[in-house]
């Protein structure tokens, strides 16, 4: 019984449809993805991250993960908000992230902006937070095309965030941080991780 559990858990478990059978994919899937988060650091760099993901896949950015993190120094906002044109110069030329010298002159201008964010409103956290109310919304999508790519929720975070001074934050983007950081619960009903993460945390 226990050797049939164990086969069922790794063979015929239902995933979300977007996950593929990247070994890498499907970790961050049933480790990370809709997991809520509330550290403030860690809500800046996926902010970061996807941001750099703007016309890109996912899994594109999740193989050069270690690679975002070596090049902006485990994403320190103190440190990053310090960048001038060298760091730039230097980023443009790390093979190991994506280069693109607008986001990541967004990234810099968005270390400026959180710090501010951090003085002046309580934290990150919270900042991003307030669009839930603080709390986890729990969705019930039978199928993935149901799932919407924005909301009223992520247009006025999005609205939000640049008025602050960040960039690439567009409201597509901002409904895919608000999914992977766990302020909605966009696990498919039919994957084993959407009950797991339904309830209060």
């Amino acid at each position: 019984m226990a050797t049939s559990m164990h086969n069922d858990r790794h063979h015929a478990v239902e995933r979300c449809g977007w996950v593929t059978r990247d070994p890498l994919y499907v970790a961050y899937h049933d480790h990370e993805w809709g997991v809520p988060e509330w550290d403030d650091r860690a809500l800046f760099e996926k902010l970061i991250l996807d941001s750099f993901q703007a016309g890109l896949s996912w899994l594109t950015i999740l193989r050069k993960r270690d690679g975002f993190r070596r090049a902006f120094h485990g994403f320190d906002p103190e440190r990053i908000a310090r960048f001038g044109p060298d760091d730039v110069a230097r980023l443009m030329a790390d093979p190991g992230i994506v280069r693109n010298r607008a986001k990541i002159e967004a990234a810099v201008a968005g270390a400026r902006a959180w710090l501010d964010l951090m003085a002046k409103d309580g934290g990150f956290s919270r900042f991003v937070w307030q669009f839930v109310d603080g709390t986890p919304k729990q969705n019930r999508w039978p199928s993935l095309d149901q799932v919407p790519a924005t909301t009223a929720e992520s247009e006025a975070m999005a609205a939000a965030l640049r008025a602050r001074g960040f960039r690439f934050v567009g409201p597509t983007i901002c409904y895919a941080f608000m999914q992977a950081v766990g302020m909605v619960n966009d696990h498919v009903t039919t994957c084993f991780r959407h009950p797991e993460l339904d309830g209060p945390t």
